[in-house]
């Protein structure tokens, strides 16, 4: 356990929980940089406010950095941070249980 009384494995929960963090970072991972409207067109069962809101928290937490561009229209596009990279090994392995799983049903 760390000083704050919170073990590894939730710390890393607290950071990705969420019903679409772990998607929105797999959907980066694939693409490197997305606008919104990309990453809605890519999780099409997701709010377009629920997805601003999980982005606006993996901002927050660092994970995702939010660039916007000063032009008219306005543009804005998400790409992952070297943390959000980081979790590339956990994604893969989320995505590669899940496939094996629904593989089985």
């Amino acid at each position: 356990m760390t000083d704050k009384g919170q073990s590894a494995i939730e710390h890393t929960r607290s950071r990705i929980s969420g019903k679409w963090k772990c998607v929105i970072i797999y959907v980066l991972l694939q693409r490197q940089v997305c606008r919104f409207l990309e990453l809605k067109r890519a999780i099409p069962n997701c709010s377009r406010r629920l997805l601003s809101l999980q982005l606006k928290d993996l901002v927050k937490d660092g994970l995702v950095e939010k660039h916007v561009f000063a032009a008219v229209p306005a543009r804005t596009e998400y790409r992952l941070t070297p943390a959000g990279l980081a979790l590339r090994p956990l994604i893969d392995a989320m995505q590669e249980w899940g496939q094996k799983d629904l593989d089985n049903v």
